[in-house]
């Protein structure tokens, strides 16, 4: 677990980094990334990054956790990340160790999460030439990349080690990617690290026009019928805070995103919950008869819009706040369009921010929210899936941090769990990456080594990275570690259902490991429940034993995650299953 210093160890520290040694690149590496604050780094060595890790040895003040797998170690790093809002950090070899990154970039690039990833390559002299483990990752990754840098001159790393994590951590987030060859990282030079960042061509817009947020302010006071969907950008700009000021003075009815949840208190008289595939009928039908949709911080991803040339057909004006300007009127056509930090736009907006005309409307949203919550046909002979979540939820109180893996408990976690707090969620949105919820916990874990994190996964995903349980054992990460086991592919075995007349194809996962013999085997208590009564007693067991637990829960095979708007229809073509 991370070591916190003191602020007089700090200064020192920094002192002692600061001197202008002759350095390898490993060294100047390292410094670096201390000076920038990185206080654990996540990786997996190989040759073309021995000489980094052999500055490493013996360095007290550096901190390293040592994955089993370099997509874990990623993963770990995006949880950390999303948990802290700090950039996370990542360290893999090249050719091989640098590919299995490049399913957790694509991941953190589509979520627009700051992270440095660091990879080795081959020496100068052998770029080209398809060398023992050698592959271009800059230009593999190019696409999934905020920016990327090949270090070909050991003089130019400090700058660019700043640039990077200047650039992963302003304007719209995302991953940067350093490949670093291998005689570069053994090269000595004088450590000079630079004291400010300057990057022609790259200055993005923070605070927003003020005659555009008037324009927004202008149509607030005329709406009758208004709704704020705010997205991951108001918990990537710590700006939650702000989104409910600004939602007590204008008296809007707000829904969350998927990964805006927890970006808007849970419990607000004005939260309708969650829009779009599997979101509530409230958040759908108000999105459907606003007569102003205000987006904040959200993109208008399709699993939110449904078919789009059916989506918010009376809204008679469109506002879009977003930090990134090519994501305004990509999708939905917009009317008042506002770029900047969303922090900086609800602060300059909430100085003059006035009611709208929306009492009544209220009321409906109230009363919708009230005749149309989630719900599920209980079961007093099986486990059902979101029996569990309402269980982990009760338990926690809500103050938990939370990660997922992809599918149907994905789902059903962000339909039961309530969330009080920001960054207290982490799943993966855009990519969908299976296997992302189990070390995106331990990071989050590492990052916030006092607070209780609960990772929830399906049988599918957690065999993706299950072998990170070992670094849960060895390191004593006490993430308690939920397995919904269904043996299926649980959502592709209900889109099979609903829409592929139930030809079920290779979906089973009966052939599974028994996860509690899984989890004992890396030294990692292992709990199991098939029925209401065993769940509570096992679960209250985890949560009372120091260190990590796995609890495998053994739930319904043919569970449906409801409401469901299937592809291609619009919002409120909802099918509500058993409430239907």
């Amino acid at each position: 677990m991370i070591v916190q210093t003191t602020q007089k160890s700090k200064e020192q520290l920094r002192e002692e980094l600061l001197r202008p040694d002759v350095v390898t690149g490993s060294e100047a590496l390292l410094r670096s990334l201390l000076l920038e604050g990185v206080d654990c780094v996540f990786g997996y060595p190989g040759g073309a990054v021995l000489y980094i890790y052999d500055a490493m040895h013996g360095n007290k003040d550096f901190n390293h956790l040592l994955t089993r797998h370099e997509q874990g170690a990623i993963h770990a790093a995006d949880g950390y990340a999303r948990s802290t809002g700090k950039v996370g950090v990542c360290l893999a070899t090249s050719g091989p160790g640098a590919t299995n990154l490049v399913t957790g970039i694509a991941t953190a690039y589509m979520d627009s999460v700051p992270l440095v990833v660091i990879t080795g390559n081959v020496a100068t002299s052998l770029i080209g030439t398809d060398a023992f483990q050698e592959a271009d990752i800059t230009g593999i990754t190019m696409p999934i990349t905020k920016h990327s840098y090949l270090v070909r001159d050991v003089k130019e790393l400090p700058r660019i080690v700043k640039e990077a994590f200047h650039i992963a951590s302003t304007g719209r987030k995302g991953p940067v990617l350093i490949d670093i060859p291998k005689d570069v990282s053994n090269t000595k030079a004088e450590f000079h690290y630079p004291e400010k960042v300057e990057i022609r061509g790259y200055n993005p817009t923070v605070q927003p026009n003020k005659l555009q947020v008037d324009r927004m302010l202008e149509a607030i006071a005329e709406a009758e019928k208004p709704v704020i969907l705010a997205g991951g950008g108001v918990v990537y700009a710590d700006a939650s805070k702000e989104l409910l000021e600004f939602v007590e003075k204008t008296r809007i009815a707000v829904t969350t995103t998927l990964l805006g949840l927890g970006g808007f208190p849970s419990a607000h008289e004005l939260w309708m919950g969650m829009p779009g595939m599997h979101g509530t009928y409230t958040a759908n039908h108000a999105i459907q008869n606003c007569d102003l949709l205000i987006s904040i911080g959200a993109r208008f991803d399709d699993r939110v819009t449904g078919r789009v040339n059916g989506f918010a057909p009376k809204a008679k004006k469109i506002v879009h706040i977003d930090v990134d300007p090519a994501e305004i009127g990509k999708i939905v056509e917009t009317a008042i369009p506002v770029v900047g930090d969303v922090k900086a736009v609800l602060q300059l907006a909430n100085l003059k921010a006035k009611p709208a005309k929306s009492e009544a409307w209220i009321k409906w949203v109230q009363e919708s929210g009230r005749n149309f919550p989630f719900s599920y046909k209980d079961s007093d002979t099986e486990l059902k899936p979101q029996y569990v979540i309402e269980m982990i939820h009760e338990t926690t109180g809500g103050e938990a941090i939370v990660s997922t893996d992809v599918g149907q408990h994905q789902m059903w976690a962000a339909q039961y769990y309530k969330f009080n707090h920001p960054r207290s969620w982490i799943t993966s949105g855009g990519l969908g990456t299976m296997g992302f919820g189990f070390p995106s916990a331990i990071g989050a874990q590492v990052a916030h080594p006092d607070r209780l994190v609960v990772s929830i996964n399906g049988d599918g995903g957690m065999q993706m990275c299950s072998q990170e349980l070992a670094i849960c054992a060895i390191n004593n990460i006490p993430v308690k570690i939920v397995v919904i086991n269904n043996q299926v592919l649980g959502m592709v075995r209900q889109w099979q259902e609903l829409i592929y007349d139930n030809r079920y194809s290779h979906i089973d996962l009966a052939g599974s490991p028994d996860f509690v013999k899984l989890a004992e085997a890396y030294g990692v208590k292992g709990l199991r429940a098939s029925n209401k009564e065993d769940a509570r007693r096992v679960w209250q067991e985890a949560l009372d034993t120091p260190g990590p637990v796995l609890v495998e829960f053994v739930v319904r095979k043919h569970e449906n995650v409801y409401p469901m708007v299937q592809q291609g229809a619009a919002l409120d073509e909802m099918l509500m299953g058993d409430s239907e």
